[in-house]
């Protein structure tokens, strides 16, 4: 959430999937299934919403309350 946080929104506020990857598998060194459970947990909290095609997730109003 806090590299989420850190990005700039893409058009319509969202956050491409392939600018969270970089830093999370790089420079934190996460492994795929690392990163994919912080994702999975960050949908189910209510946090993030991931667009149908993958691509790209959006805050919700409560992800937004975290950084408020």
């Amino acid at each position: 959430m806090e590299i989420a946080n850190g990005l700039e929104p893409y058009m319509d506020h969202r956050l491409l999937i392939e600018r969270l990857n970089e830093p999370m598998l790089f420079e934190f060194k996460a492994t795929p299934a690392e990163w994919n459970a912080g994702l999975d947990c960050a949908i189910e909290r209510g946090w993030l919403v991931l667009h149908e095609s993958g691509t790209y997730a959006r805050f919700t109003q409560a992800g937004m309350d975290l950084f408020a």
